[in-house]
């Protein structure tokens, strides 16, 4: 049978690409049918609904925007969730609370399905070039039977344990993402107060032992002024709340991360939501400006 593909935003539409050119017959749906059409240019089926694509594929992806999203799709409180989640293997990739995701599990599993966590690590770029990293949680069955479906996207597949070890895994990975990229926001901004030429601060940062790939990639972005999306503010945001929920409920400690919280937040604010995470320079620029225009 085809596998299904349900979400092809700005992470699902590389990802999905990357399954159809592997040789994966892959049936898909969005809600704004004109992504569909670089799918259907490769070969993928395009069905008309998220039921017609149960119908079609036993394994179906979900690469949605939020939980409200996912359960719209599936009908989760309806008679017809249970029709589509019966006898169906039901691969969650986007990013969720960790309790949400523990739930959806239970009302498959009790519906006759299976359910596997495979959320993703990594951005546009990585998910165009297929070097996605994906955390794997389910019953073991199932996981594995997913496993071998992950590698056109992923260039590695970690097992995590039972649901939801891999979305509290997506969630600690995205702490140190969103700090990091804040830091580096904020040594860019200061570097450029102090007059230093960008290039050589580029050259030493991309020298030495804190370069990453993500490091280059954000820093090239910020002196460039680039914000082209590769991960939108307003979907960090919602990561960065996603977290910021998970440490307060279990008691866990995450200062760095309550302030990139709000830093993020005030960058939506400033009208940036949909420019890359790297944009978050704009609100540590006017948390300067607004210190400069203060009486001392």
């Amino acid at each position: 049978m085809d596998v299904g593909f349900l979400g092809l935003g700005l992470m699902g539409r590389p990802m999905a690409l990357n399954l159809v050119r592997a040789g994966t017959p892959l049936v898909v749906w969005n809600r704004s049918p004109s992504r569909c059409d670089a799918l259907r240019a490769a070969g993928a089926r395009v069905a008309a609904s998220p039921a017609e694509v149960f119908e079609r594929a036993r394994v179906v992806i979900l690469m949605l925007a939020d939980e409200a999203a996912i359960d719209a799709v599936l009908e989760r409180g309806t008679p017809r969730f249970g029709e589509k989640a019966a006898g169906h293997v039901v691969v969650h990739m986007g990013t969720t609370a960790p309790g949400y995701s523990a739930a959806l599990e239970a009302d498959v599993r009790a519906a006759g399905g299976d359910y596997v966590e495979a959320p993703v690590s990594g951005s546009r770029g990585p998910a165009e070039a297929g070097r996605l990293v994906a955390m794997l949680a389910g019953e073991p069955g199932a996981a594995e039977e997913v496993r071998p479906l992950l590698r056109p996207m992923c260039h590695e597949t970690v097992t995590c344990g039972p649901v939801p070890s891999a979305s509290l895994m997506k969630l600690a990975v995205n702490l140190f993402l969103i700090t990091m990229v804040s830091g580096l926001a904020e040594a860019v901004h200061f570097a450029d107060r102090h007059g230093l030429d960008p290039e050589v601060f580029l050259h030493v940062l991309g020298s030495g032992p804190m370069a990453s790939a993500v490091s280059r990639t954000k820093a090239a972005k910020l002196a460039g002024r680039d914000f082209s999306p590769q991960a939108a503010i307003a979907d960090v945001l919602k990561n960065n709340r996603l977290i910021a929920e998970a440490a307060r409920g279990s008691g866990t400690a995450s200062p760095l991360l309550e302030v990139c919280l709000a830093l993020f937040g005030e960058t939506l604010a400033l009208g940036h939501g949909e420019s890359d995470m790297a944009a978050v320079i704009h609100a540590i620029e006017a948390r300067t400006s607004r210190a400069a225009e203060e009486p001392r």
